[in-house]
């Protein structure tokens, strides 16, 4: 006669055998009768964070190892319960010694749709990424990290959509500002102090062809010109004065700089740029938007 009466009582030596595998209950993949809700298409199911370290690819060919966190859906349709959230994961891990860069994703994508057997599958690696940065004067050198991500969206029809993303941080000098504190000095002598501060540029760009994170700092460099520094004396920090004093900028400046230096790259199909400058003088940021403004692009 079998008790009624759960016993709290963990078995190390419970051996898991087929027929026993077989009865263990599958909400997840039910029948639509066990639907809550409405019964329509979820556009991303998955899990979010789960971190590996994985190779990525270099410009100079040599892969690094970084800590990288894991965003992977799937969307789901219409009559269906549920995913196999697992399968996300176990599925991924078939790719962990590979050195992946961006074209990397559109085989761990068609590996999702045909695992989870979904219409449309997304993901998405974030790592901070290092370079070595040399100072401006001294000659010192230090690692400058980059938050980035690469993005990619397989679609129903197949189409493979990849995207990167970048944090670049600058600083800048505020023309107003710098004005004002000189006619401060010019007509009256005092000493006024122009502001500057650190801001931020977030740029995603839809891709088609390899691009590396590498070229995508380059872009940022070359565009705003005023990159936060690692290694500083004093010859440095005076050399970084006069860089901000040679390009002052308002928010909208940096953001139309960017625009100009991102439209020149033909890898780059479109591209979406969000400046904020973190502003010493307010309580409050300024910030500016910009996009290619393809139709139906990156908004």
């Amino acid at each position: 006669m079998i008790s009624n009466q759960v016993r709290r009582f963990y078995d190390p030596t419970f051996t898991i055998t087929p027929e026993y595998k077989e009865s263990l209950p599958d909400l997840q993949n039910g029948p639509a009768s066990l639907i809550e809700g409405a019964n329509v298409p979820i556009q991303q199911v998955g899990i979010s964070n789960f971190r590996l370290p994985l190779q990525i690819k270099t410009r100079e060919g040599k892969p690094i190892t970084l800590e990288t966190s894991i965003d992977g859906y799937v969307s789901l349709d219409a009559g269906k319960k549920g995913i196999n959230m697992s399968r996300i994961m176990r599925t991924f891990y078939k790719f962990k010694d590979e050195v992946f860069s961006l074209d990397l994703l559109e085989k761990v994508l068609k590996a999702y749709k045909d695992d989870l057997g979904s219409q449309e599958s997304f993901l998405r690696l974030s790592f901070s990424y290092p370079m070595i940065m040399e100072s401006l004067r001294s000659g010192m050198e230090g690692y400058q990290y980059y938050e980035v991500a690469f993005e990619g969206h397989l679609d129903s029809y197949d189409r493979f959509h990849k995207h990167m993303h970048l944090k670049f941080v600058y600083s800048s000098a505020c023309p107003c500002s710098y004005e004002l504190a000189e006619h401060a000095r010019e007509t009256r002598g005092v000493a006024a102090i122009p502001h500057s501060q650190r801001s931020e540029a977030e740029v995603t760009v839809a891709l088609r062809d390899e691009f590396f994170v590498e070229d995508l700092v380059q872009v940022c460099r070359e565009a705003l010109k005023t990159e936060t520094q690692v290694m500083v004396k004093r010859e440095d920090e005076q050399a970084f004065a006069e860089l901000n004093g040679a390009y002052q900028k308002f928010v909208e400046d940096a953001a139309r700089l960017l625009y100009e230096e991102l439209d020149s790259y033909n890898s780059i199909r479109d591209f979406v740029v969000r400046c904020a400058h973190l502003e010493s003088l307010h309580s409050h940021d300024a910030v500016s938007r910009i996009c290619k403004g393809l139709p139906n692009g990156l908004r």
